[in-house]
């Protein structure tokens, strides 16, 4: 049986329970299963916030050490960044955008995460100047403080900065390089075991919640759901095309035709990285894309261009505050932006990967961890729309890259060959 059948069990044996629970009189049984609900529930949150900043680090670290030195980034290299930077800010306005207009998640109180959000203070208004002030003051800190207290933000600027001397370094710091590939894929590895527990972390989560909540919270996540799909269904079918049209000259039929493949298989996998050679192959051959354009832009855009997948993140921050009865200022929800950014940045290509950033996004602006389990019984679905328009964008920055560099001899990324 697949991780994604038995996910999808364990979400409806989870509701199920948690009805049975909410049904039945206070007492030893509801107790004790409770109290258990909360053990196992509490073992897999812990265990995604204790992989968060390793994993994180060693995806950021990698990604950038995979560029070529700084005597080759010219006109492709700065013209693909820009893309990627375009793209993903189109995206985070749309998903916070559609978040405030349908005002997903408001006028439901929900008492499960009262205890960690007892903590929380919404900090005051900040000025443009003060913010960057702050921002800097809690960022440009020893990064051995900053991984004690699970700061991600340092912790990923620390990595930026390590990346950006791995390449600069060159051949220099090449064993360097090998030891964070092999850090990242022992994450990767710890990762998937956690994964084998997600049917056992989402049946507790579920079960708890429901059994605790007002069922009403079942309408807001079909609703946020609806609004998210739509949203995301919107930015692939309407706002890369255009970009596509405006800027690449090809039509979006033409684009459609020749990625079908690839994005049906991304749809299927729900995994970038596992579509990447198709992605690459539809690229070349449907498309017209030089091989060189192909294997440049789509390698790296599968570690940091997901569309999808910072759209999601940062319309479900403001879902779960919604839900906590939290108004988030415009400084966080710019805190959010850059976040949800950065996490799509350092989120591995592979099934649910962004239910590890999700939670580097929360808690960015002080929400609990333990609210992705709001989040869970819709991710592997969500998943599967999020992570086609992460390879569509992929696909389509190549051909937009390629259309304005034919020109250019294109570098290629260190470690990635066609």
């Amino acid at each position: 049986m697949s991780l994604n059948t038995q996910i999808l069990i364990a979400a409806v044996l989870g509701v199920a329970f948690g009805f049975t629970l909410n049904e039945l009189p206070a007492g030893t049984f509801v107790d004790s299963s409770l109290y258990g609900l909360n053990i196992a529930s509490s073992i897999f949150i812990g265990l995604l916030k204790m992989l968060l900043i390793p994993l994180i680090f060693s995806s950021i670290v990698v990604g950038v050490s995979n560029l070529q030195s700084g005597g080759q980034l010219g006109r492709v290299w700065k013209i693909t960044l820009m893309c990627f930077a375009t793209t993903t800010t189109l995206a985070l306005i749309l998903g916070l955008g559609a978040a405030h207009l349908f005002e997903v998640g408001k006028g439901v109180d929900i008492a499960l995460f009262q205890d960690a959000m007892s903590q929380h203070q919404t900090p005051d208004t900040l000025t443009p100047s003060s913010f960057f002030t702050n921002f800097i003051q809690n960022t440009l800190i020893n990064p051995f403080k900053a991984f004690s207290e699970g700061n991600v933000l340092a912790v990923v600027i620390f990595a930026l900065l390590i990346g950006i001397a791995l390449v600069s370094g060159g051949e220099r710091f090449s064993s360097v390089r090998k030891l964070c590939q092999q850090f990242f894929d022992i994450m990767m590895l710890m990762i998937s075991w956690v994964m084998k527990l997600a049917p056992l972390g989402i049946f507790a989560l579920l079960a708890k919640l429901i059994a605790t909540e007002d069922i009403s919270i079942l309408s807001r996540l079909l609703e946020f759901s609806l609004v998210v799909t739509g949203t995301t269904i919107f930015h692939g079918a309407v706002v890369l095309p255009l970009l596509l049209w405006v800027f690449g000259g090809m039509s979006p039929l033409r684009f459609f035709r020749g990625a079908r493949a690839a994005l049906i298989t991304a749809f299927a996998t729900s995994s970038s990285s596992a579509t990447m050679p198709l992605s690459m192959q539809c690229a070349q051959q449907n498309l017209g894309v030089r091989p060189q354009t192909a294997g440049f832009v789509i390698p790296l855009g599968s570690q940091l261009n997901m569309d999808g997948t910072a759209l999601y993140e940062a319309a479900a921050a403001l879902f779960i505050a919604n839900l906590m009865g939290l108004e988030l200022s415009f400084t966080q929800q710019l805190i959010v932006c850059l976040t949800a950014m950065i996490a799509s940045l350092g989120a591995p290509g592979i099934p649910s990967a962004g239910m590890v950033t999700m939670i580097m996004v929360l808690q960015s602006v002080g929400l609990p961890a333990e609210a992705i389990a709001i989040l869970l019984p819709i991710d592997r679905l969500l998943d599967t729309v999020r992570t086609v328009v992460n390879v569509q964008g992929d696909i389509m920055i190549s051909v937009v890259v390629d259309h304005h560099t034919q020109d250019e001899d294109l570098p290629t990324p260190i470690g990635n060959t066609v």
